[in-house]
């Protein structure tokens, strides 16, 4: 019995070994990250980018009144005084119709790798969101999403385009 146990325990290492030089020689040296954050919503067939809200028309009406877009220095994820006067207005209609949602996506520009940027625009919506919750908007009506720097708003690589795709866009 100790003898098919023993081939058992050599096969199971032998094994193990194989798996894990196999595993390894086939590993990518580059990562790959693929979003879809908010999932498919129903009846599509993949996911084109499209955010579903469903809101009122009063509240995309006042919604279309508001600035939808802050921005941000470089590198960076920190609501400036700028962004606060522009979410300030969006708590107020979002405290005034509790029902009401947002979908707040998060932009960079080219600079840095993709990882890197779809994690940036993930902060700069965070920021948004979570400065929002400070203002008593509830966080469960509150969507965020990063494209990075895949939907730019504006082209070009000077500091004046950087600028613009350097944001967080609210959508009702």
């Amino acid at each position: 019995m100790s003898t098919s146990f023993s081939k058992i325990v050599v096969l199971a290492v032998l094994s193990s070994a194989v798996a894990l030089t196999t595993g390894c020689a086939t590993k990518r040296a580059t990562s790959e990250v693929v979003v879809a954050p908010l999932g498919i919503p129903g009846g599509q067939a993949g996911y084109n980018g499209a955010v579903i809200v469903d809101n009122s028309s009063a509240v995309v009406t006042g919604a279309e009144n508001l600035q939808a877009v802050v921005y941000f220095a470089f590198d960076s994820s920190e609501i400036t005084s700028q962004a606060a006067n522009v979410l300030n207005q969006h708590a107020s209609l979002l405290s005034s119709n509790p029902n009401a949602g947002v979908v707040i996506a998060g932009h960079t520009d080219e600079r840095g790798s993709r990882e890197y940027n779809m994690a940036l625009g993930e902060r700069r919506a965070q920021a948004a969101r979570n400065y929002l919750a400070a203002q008593g908007v509830a966080v469960n009506n509150v969507r965020v999403i990063s494209y990075g720097e895949e939907r730019p708003a504006a082209t070009g690589t000077t500091e004046e385009a950087y600028a613009q795709n350097r944001r967080a866009e609210l959508s009702y």
